[in-house]
């Protein structure tokens, strides 16, 4: 079965998973969901804005540079409004797109700091990712609109309470830290 990677392009430690995953994993099912709905669903919030904010961002930065990417630059501000970012980003997966865009808005957003709360920024994203601007005006729709709901919905039901998630035959692994001891043993050359 192919893993399920389940992720908001507003979250930094997604943006770690999101760079290594395919690398580790194979081919993965790139599945979006909207982080605020799994809070609010859930009763949790974001560390982002509690007093570990500055105990993760470091800890965001060490694990960048173990993994050989690049510093991350934190978009102003942050973390921010990532709603209309994510209904792209379910479009996107409509289209067989979420990948692509994941990845360009991810490193948008962590490798050059820009807010994707602007919408000229997710158009950026979404041009960087291949989606057709049809695509785009499509993600504000009701039908849209009612994606990214049932998308977060069904994340919820299997499990996912925080992102990144990786769901291999029903087990949920959740956080970038887990990825690694996912990865199938290699032989020993």
């Amino acid at each position: 079965m192919t893993a399920q990677f389940f992720f908001d392009v507003g979250s930094p430690y997604a943006w770690l998973t999101a760079e290594r995953i395919e690398q580790l994993l194979g081919t993965v099912c790139w599945r979006p969901v909207l982080l605020g709905g799994i809070f609010a669903a859930t009763g949790r919030s974001s560390w982002a804005r509690t007093e570990r904010r500055g105990a993760g961002i470091a800890e965001i930065e060490e694990r960048a540079q173990r993994y050989g990417l690049p510093a991350p630059v934190w978009p102003d501000p942050w973390p921010n409004d990532g709603l209309y970012a994510m209904q792209v980003a379910a479009a996107a997966a409509r289209c067989g797109r979420a990948r692509d865009f994941a990845l360009a808005a991810m490193r948008l957003a962590f490798t050059e700091g820009q807010p994707l709360s602007d919408p000229t920024k997710v158009r950026i994203a979404a041009e960087r990712g291949g989606l057709a601007a049809e695509v785009v005006s499509d993600a504000t729709s009701p039908e849209g609109k009612a994606d990214l709901r049932r998308r977060t919905e069904e994340a919820l039901a299997v499990g996912v309470f925080g992102v990144p998630t990786v769901v291999i035959d029903g087990a949920v692994h959740w956080g970038d830290d887990r990825l690694e001891t996912l990865a199938p043993a290699r032989p020993q050359s």
